[in-house]
């Protein structure tokens, strides 16, 4: 099974994505660097919890 998760800006706080990732491999945060168009710029975004 897949886990849906949602991705947070680092610098804005903001939810901008949403993706999935595998659920017996979630020991570690998925961690993605990409476009936040709130910032403006490419940012990294956090799995949320």
């Amino acid at each position: 099974m897949r886990q849906k998760i949602i991705l947070i800006c680092s610098e804005c706080l903001s939810r901008n994505y949403t993706t999935t990732k595998r659920s017996h491999d979630s020991t570690v945060r998925l961690e993605l660097k990409k476009f936040c168009p709130r910032c403006n710029r490419m940012t990294v975004h956090k799995e949320s919890k």
